[in-house]
């Protein structure tokens, strides 16, 4: 899979998709310090997974309707960041393409996958 992750990813994370075999592109390389509205259309022009730990991006694919090929959020706390790299990966394997029309949100123990049709910019 295609995924483009946002500037707050954790590196676990890059890393592990990349290891998983994964195209993973951080939106530092295409636009650095980029707002997130550039972020996610950067992400949909490219058609590619946006990996996140910004809640604003729940704003804009849900409130503000932009396009998007799946988004992926997530929210460690702390105590659970061992954690974060490793969870990301399975649920991609989990879930795999069904990822690219959902917007997700990956907690310690908890997977939430909600599914829409993909929208244009």
């Amino acid at each position: 899979m295609r995924f483009l992750a946002d500037e707050d990813c954790d590196g676990s994370v890059v890393r592990a998709l990349g290891a998983a075999g994964h195209d993973v592109l951080p939106a530092r390389q295409l636009a650095p310090s980029a707002d997130d509205d550039v972020v996610v259309a950067a992400a949909f022009r490219e058609r590619r997974v946006l990996i996140t730990e910004d809640a604003d991006f729940g704003r804009l694919v849900y409130r503000q309707g932009a396009g998007n090929h799946g988004v992926i959020f997530t929210r460690f706390p702390s105590r659970a960041r061992s954690m974060l790299a490793a969870s990301v990966v399975a649920v991609v394997v989990t879930y795999g393409a069904a990822l690219e029309t959902a917007f997700t949100v990956i907690q310690p123990g908890r997977v939430r996958v909600r599914h829409h049709p993909p929208r244009s910019p």
